[in-house]
């Protein structure tokens, strides 16, 4: 996905729960990093986001009443969920290119 950087609009990660288990109870977590970071995000990283569905996380970026504002360049787009029972699923889903 590309998006010019005074665009403010959602960025879409899609995920695969664990089979059966309903992830919604909880909202996801977003972190999008400059792709010259090859570490997992850190706790300060990740932004709260929300479902779309039950499969499609999504958090507001840009300069006007995002959750972040991102410069140009490429990034890496995360995402966490935290499903019932053990597991905390984190995931790199994906580029987003800021132009």
């Amino acid at each position: 996905m590309e998006l010019p950087a005074t665009s403010t609009e959602y960025v879409h990660a899609d995920v695969t729960p664990p089979a059966g288990i309903d992830i919604t109870g909880t909202p996801p977590k977003l972190a999008i990093l400059p792709v010259s970071n090859r570490n997992n995000p850190a706790t300060g990283d990740w932004k709260t986001g929300a479902w779309t569905n039950g499969t499609t996380a999504r958090i507001l970026v840009g300069p006007d009443g995002g959750a972040l504002t991102l410069a140009r360049g490429d990034y890496r787009v995360w995402v966490s969920f935290d499903p019932p029972g053990s597991e905390n699923i984190v995931r790199m889903s994906g580029y987003l290119g800021i132009t």
